[in-house]
């Protein structure tokens, strides 16, 4: 598998037996922000005026935009012309026309970073997170994270405890967004792997074990004051990793953890 971000091509197309995921900074200059407001939908418009703060609203407009202009790529479309629908707990998806494409994807964003996974046919789900020192780090923790996983991360040393956090977070995440169930899931009813540098797997699903085999979950490294991870519907697949814009790349988190 492919374990290095290289130039994204101008014409992708996505295999079968191919996952790509792309990242892309959502710190752009006017210019270019101005370009996208005019590519996003009517509701798009909308939502974006609605922040209160610009650099939200930036970002928004930023993260739509690259979206549907990557997307336009794969399907050989308009991006201005591009249709979203959404599924019951609110996962988006390509309307028709395009739905018969049999294209999926995920999107994720977290400061000005921002990932985009792209596969055929099969469901996926993407994760990022700035790693960061949270205050309630291990409240929000024991709240969150199931049994298993609490004991996992309770054994862990305090230094790398917001590496572990992350880990943890953005495995679950990236799962329960595969599967598009949002908030509407507890995040306790299901176990996954999160010392650092360990794989990334779904190890149990309460009520469902069938799910264990049906999923694959890897860790992706965004770079510097990132950790990342993507679920994917099946395996055998490979992983292909893209940078949007080589010249500008996804920056390092500013806000730095005590892991590193």
């Amino acid at each position: 598998m492919a374990d290095a971000w290289a130039p994204g091509p101008p014409r992708p197309a996505a295999a079968p037996g191919e996952v790509h995921v792309w990242r892309a900074s959502l710190a752009l200059p006017p210019a270019e922000l101005a370009a996208l407001h005019e590519v996003i939908g009517d509701d798009e418009r909308s939502r974006a005026g609605r922040f209160r703060f610009e650099v939200h609203r930036d970002r928004f407009i930023a993260g739509r935009g690259i979206q549907r202009l990557l997307l336009s790529r794969y399907l050989g479309a308009d991006p201005a012309a591009l249709r979203y629908t959404l599924a019951h707990h609110g996962k988006p998806a390509l309307a028709a026309p395009w739905a018969d494409a049999g294209l999926r994807f995920n999107v994720s964003n977290a400061e000005d970073g921002l990932l985009i996974a792209v596969a055929t046919e099969r469901e996926l789900g993407v994760d990022l997170e700035a790693v960061r020192a949270l205050g309630d780090r291990d409240e929000v923790a024991r709240r969150f994270f199931s049994a298993p996983e609490v004991a996992v991360y309770d054994a862990i040393d305090d230094r790398e405890r917001d590496a572990a956090f992350f880990t943890c977070w953005t495995r679950k995440e990236a799962y329960i967004k595969a599967l598009g169930e949002g908030l509407s899931m507890p995040l306790d009813c299901f176990d996954v792997t999160l010392r650092p540098g360990e794989p990334a797997r779904l190890l149990a699903a309460r009520g469902n074990p069938a799910e264990v085999g049906r999923w694959t979950l890897r860790e992706l490294d965004p770079g510097p004051g990132w950790l990342a991870a993507i679920a994917v519907e099946g395996d055998g697949w490979d992983l292909r990793l893209f940078d949007w814009d080589p010249a500008r790349p996804m920056a390092a988190s500013v806000a730095q953890s005590s892991a590193g």
